[in-house]
């Protein structure tokens, strides 16, 4: 990152074969200039008395010393700027060389405090317009080249903010023809930053030995452009524009409706692949789709009615009888996901869900539920309809929900026990026990549920066991799943067989099962929530989902989700790589993958759930990011998805270490790949955006505090 120093903003400008003219301030009178130019011209000059030749001599001495003094001066700031040699300096020049600005380039540089381009149509050869001054310090400079015009806008001020403009022209221009007329102007930025995302700062600009002649020579236009483009700046904004249009047309043409509402999105549509259950609508998977809906300004074609919709057709589903091979699941049981069917004997359609009974493994979706509260909230939040969530049918939904989870049992910890395959990673993959991505989704759900919830009948009782399950959640978790530096050292020097209720190492972990990429994974600065805990056993492996829903949720503490950013920041090329995100980190491989996995074939390395690459979660990082106050992080991880992700046809997944291979098995046009991404976007543009989808700490104040990073 480069910064611009506190130098006065310098301006020369400069007129080929003018000869020299002294300041404005200089007292010469209309009538001996006047006399000057008929000499000049061969005219006859009426003799003047000798007092007036005197006073003209005197004159002329004291503007020729004015002019050494403001010469002299100029060649000592001169100096200054060269010996800055990190000063970002930016120079412009109406006649420029050949090809110096390509005519088809659009938006060159846009960017606080910096230059601002904009092409306009124009005819006609080279020529160069005068610069305009104003009142209020701002000048605009155009050249036309190739029936192409740039319009330059600059604000000048002073140290001390004072806005100035300096003007001289220098001698020595003989070699030059009088037509030949250049203006040269030198600006030089004082008290701004720039970020690391913008491409000049990346470039290394040759500093300026004088203000002279041969100014040109030391500073070169191209060297910026094309390091510009290089950094893909100047496509960047038309590029991104057309990635967003296409993203909101594709998400449109994916809506699945039933007796003519828009009741969800469909989960792919490529149309390479079978479509197998890709042509339903899964209740986790719109999630970002009915975010983006939300968000969306209703001028821009934001639609809440079919996330509204939606929370309706899957509550009515939730009623339906659940049985599995003759077993009955419980009523709070939310599908994973329906699809609708036309039935052309009786000429109507219906529809067909899915309670885990045609899933992979036959394991019921725990985290559907959750996911369908917390999106009831975000439509509550965004809409202000407080009818919705208000309707004995839905409160019923809720409270269904809730009491499958709270119901008594033989627990003896807060958290919730779940099979393998359960969540978003729905194939096996050594996540059976106390997960942290349903942990850290069950507190959000019952935060989220306790804002909802009406204390009439039942609910009050129902309030209650809601706050001693968060007060006991957030603590096991803050407590037991966090790692850092030193938590990692302790684990490292634990005892075993410990009994009573004063031991230290409570769930009896043996310290060599601790395996050694964690050693070097783990930084100085950082931490996370590991991925499991339970008797004798800790997964330390990095699970992105649980890690940002917590931050979201407020499940962990300030300094944690503090920390938890810092490790993203540390370990950039592990767990962000060329393409955002993994989901989990490190991969499992060999022995550990034959025998956790059961040799699943497309859970192999580095692919799928198994270390791969999912852009879709980009927006969950994006929020946990401004949440935190760093924006800079987001903007980062959205650029490298902006590179490739539409070019590659949206797919669900990437494969390889860094995410640079789109997955072999993937499907094209994932639905919330899309949205996802659309999300990330109108959260990145406008922060306000992020209480949808984002609880604080009941401690702190209602409204998030967000850091304005430099490159924010």
């Amino acid at each position: 990152m480069s910064s611009f120093t506190s130098l006065n903003f310098l301006e020369v400008t400069n007129e080929a074969g003018a000869a020299p003219r002294p300041p404005s301030s200089t007292p010469f009178s209309e009538d001996s200039e006047k006399k000057e130019v008929e000499a000049s011209s061969g005219k006859e000059v009426e003799p003047v008395d000798s007092l007036n030749l005197i006073d003209l001599q005197q004159k002329e001495e004291r503007t020729t010393l004015i002019e050494e003094q403001l010469s002299e001066t100029l060649e000592k700031e001169s100096d200054q700027v060269s010996e800055k040699s990190s000063d970002f300096i930016v120079f412009r020049k109406c006649k420029f060389a050949e090809n110096s600005l390509p005519s088809q380039e659009k938006n060159i540089f846009k960017d606080d405090g910096v230059s601002e381009y904009v092409e306009k149509p124009s005819s006609g050869s080279l020529e160069t317009d005068n610069v305009k001054s104003t009142n209020n310090g701002k000048a605009s400079l155009e050249s036309r080249e190739g029936g192409t015009s740039y319009t330059r806008k600059e604000k000048c001020q002073d140290s001390v903010g004072n806005e100035q403009s300096y003007t001289s022209q220098e001698e020595n221009e003989s070699t030059e023809k009088p037509e030949e007329k250049l203006k040269k102007t030198v600006r030089v930025h004082s008290n701004e930053n720039i970020s690391d995302n913008t491409s000049v700062a990346h470039t290394s600009l040759k500093s300026c030995a004088s203000v002279g002649t041969g100014f040109e020579k030391n500073f070169e236009l191209n060297s910026i452009l094309s390091a510009i483009r290089s950094n893909g700046f100047l496509e960047g904004s038309a590029e991104n524009g057309a990635m967003v249009e296409e993203a909101w047309e594709t998400i449109q043409k994916s809506y699945v409706y039933y007796k003519g509402k828009p009741v969800g999105t469909l989960a792919a549509m490529d149309p390479t692949a079978e479509a197998l259950n890709y042509n339903q609508v899964f209740v986790r998977d719109f999630v970002p789709s009915g975010l983006a809906c939300l968000m969306r300004s209703a001028s821009a074609g934001g639609d809440p009615v079919i996330v509204k919709n939606f929370l309706l057709k899957t509550l009515h589903l939730q009623g339906w009888e659940k049985r599995i091979d003759n077993f009955t699941l419980g009523e709070g049981v939310m599908p994973a996901s329906f699809k609708v069917l036309y039935d052309s004997h009786r000429q109507k359609e219906t529809l067909a869900a899915d309670f885990g009974g045609s899933a992979i493994g036959r394991v019921a979706p725990v985290d559907s539920g959750f996911w369908w509260i917390i999106l009831l909230r975000s439509y509550t939040k965004c809409t202000q309809d407080y009818t919705l969530s208000e309707m004995p049918e839905v409160q019923r939904g809720m409270k269904l929900i809730l009491n499958l989870c709270l119901s008594d049992g033989f627990d003896t910890f807060p958290t919730l026990l779940c099979a393998a395959g359960c969540s978003m990673i729905d194939r096996r993959m050594g996540i059976y026990g106390y997960p942290i991505e349903v942990q850290a989704l069950f507190y959000f759900a019952l935060r989220c549920s306790r804002q909802m919830l009406k204390p009439e009948r039942d609910g009050k009782e129902l309030i209650e066991r809601i706050n001693n399950r968060i007060t006991a959640l957030s603590y096991h978790i803050q407590k037991y799943y966090w790692l850092d530096f030193t938590q990692l050292n302790n684990i490292y020097r634990y005892k075993t067989e410990e009994y009573s209720h004063t031991a230290v190492n409570k769930f009896n972990v043996i310290p060599e099962s601790i395996p050694d990429w964690v050693f070097d994974f783990m930084p100085l600065r950082g931490g996370y929530l590991i991925g499991n805990v339970s008797p004798a056993r800790m997964d330390f492996r990095w699970f992105l989902v649980g890690n940002c829903i917590a931050i979201l949720s407020s499940l962990v503490t300030p300094a944690q989700a503090t920390a938890i950013m810092d490790l993203i920041e540390e370990r950039w090329e592990d767990l962000i790589g060329e393409m955002p995100l993994k989901i989990v980190y490190p991969a499992l491989e060999g022995h550990d993958w034959r025998t956790v996995t059961g040799f699943d074939p497309k859970n192999t390395r580095w692919s799928y759930h198994n270390g791969g690459t999912w852009p879709a979660l980009i927006w969950l990082l994006t929020a946990a990011c401004i949440k935190t106050g760093r924006p800079q992080i987001a903007k980062r991880a959205i650029e490298l998805t902006e590179q490739r992700l539409s070019k590659n046809g949206w797919p669900e997944y990437y494969d390889g270490k860094s995410g640079r291979y789109v997955g072999k098995q993937t499907r094209k046009y994932q639905t919330w790949s899309i949205s996802g991404y659309l999300v990330a976007k109108l959260m990145i543009e406008n922060p306000a955006n992020l209480p949808i989808i984002s609880l604080e700490d009941e401690k702190r104040i209602s409204k998030p505090k967000l850091t304005r990073s430099i490159s924010f």
